[in-house]
């Protein structure tokens, strides 16, 4: 039994708070949004992780131009329910633009084989199926060990009291006034009780949100669903080939044109983060699948709505590793996690952007722009699609 003081009692909340925090969002998404504008010099890593990705080597004139489009392969089958078909071929993965965040950088060109994807984030409707048909206990749902708090915690510090030992996730809670954007802690709250099937935490259901993407499942959560379905989660490369829906080394999934409050094309936060929210887009937290356009493979919200899940490992400058004039092809991501702005938590990419994602905070919402979270870890605006080799 792990005895505690009161005053350990006092501050554990908040430390915990702070460490779920930095496991379930990234020390680094703070620490590269206040430092990229001052032009801080950010850590680099000193330790790589050996990529798992096959690599074909092709000699590239620096001055020759892009490589055209392959032409689109059909598919072998018909596409399952709720799926369609994306065509394999060659593209530019990353962003050289000067607003991209360091992960994104810099663009490199990948080729991938054709693969079938979930035309929506998987939705409340559809998991509650699979909780019914399997009885499956959500990572939310159940009590965190003191193992799983201490192995994500810098060496020294302390335990825990065990009665904070309890299930819940992390539920958005907006503000009622300006606060800094470099306090988190101010409108993410450690909420006993939140799940899936509680997104706002105790109190709230999913009444009339059967459509609305499912929340708080950790990558654990959703690899468990993608294989009861039959599928798997997507790479990195198949998510963002995906996403561009056929438009290559554009800014966004709809093209070059900024987010528009007139014809609204995701859910994105629209007003003042993380106190105002106008809700110009239709919806102030997570919208119900197909609400926007979808882009040009048929698929909807691969732009804000809820982060999603790939089945890569986070490696935060995988990029920059790449030799010049490389096509990689169908990679599959690192063999291991790696940050060195968390040398102590392991994590898995998360793509997309959120309902949260605004240009004043987080501009995150583009096909290039990633993430890394815990794969032990649900949090309020992280949910995810399937994919389907053929």
């Amino acid at each position: 039994m792990i005895k505690s003081s009161g005053t350990e009692n006092r501050w554990w909340p908040q430390l915990q708070l702070t460490l779920i925090l930095l496991a379930a969002f990234g020390f680094s998404f703070f620490v590269t949004r206040f430092n990229r504008d001052r032009k801080v010099a950010l850590p680099s890593s000193t330790e790589h992780s050996s990529a798992s990705i096959e690599k074909v080597q092709e000699k590239r004139s620096e001055k020759s131009s892009p490589t055209k489009p392959q032409e689109p392969k059909s598919a072998p089958r018909p596409a399952p329910e709720g799926m369609v078909w994306v065509p394999g071929g060659e593209f530019w993965m990353g962003t050289d633009s000067k607003d991209a965040w360091p992960d994104e950088k810099p663009a490199h060109q990948v080729r991938i084989d054709g693969f079938f994807i979930d035309v929506t984030e998987v939705t409340n409707a559809e998991f509650r199926r699979f909780v019914e048909a399997t009885k499956f206990v959500t990572t939310a749902e159940r009590a965190p060990t003191l193992e799983e708090i201490m192995s994500q915690s810098p060496p020294g510090t302390p335990p825990p009291p065990p009665e904070s030992l309890v299930p819940g996730s992390l539920v958005f809670t907006p503000t009622d006034r300006p606060v800094p954007l470099n306090d988190f802690s101010q409108w993410w709250v450690w909420t006993p009780g939140a799940s899936w099937r509680h997104p706002e935490g105790p109190g709230s259901d999913l009444k009339g949100k059967e459509q609305h993407p499912v929340v708080h499942v950790s990558w654990d959560d959703a690899v468990a669903y993608a294989k009861w379905a039959g599928k798997r989660l997507p790479t990195e490369a198949e998510w963002e080939f995906a996403a561009r829906g056929g438009l290559d080394r554009k800014d966004f999934s709809w093209g070059e044109e900024p987010p528009s409050l007139t014809k609204p094309q995701a859910n994105l936060w629209t007003g003042n983060f993380p106190y105002r929210n106008t809700a110009q887009d239709g919806f102030v937290r997570t919208a119900p699948v197909k609400s926007y356009p979808p882009n040009g493979y048929g698929l909807y919200d691969m732009a804000g709505n809820v982060w999603e899940w790939c089945s890569d490992w986070y490696d935060r400058d995988i990029y920059k590793r790449l030799g010049p004039g490389e096509v990689t092809v169908n990679p599959s991501g690192p063999s291991a996690s790696s940050d060195p702005l968390r040398p102590y938590t392991t994590q898995r990419s998360q793509r997309g952007g959120s309902f949260l994602c605004n240009d004043d905070y987080c501009s995150r919402y583009r096909p290039s722009a990633r993430h890394g979270g815990t794969p032990d870890t649900g949090i309020s605006h992280v949910g995810f699609r399937c994919v389907l080799s053929d």
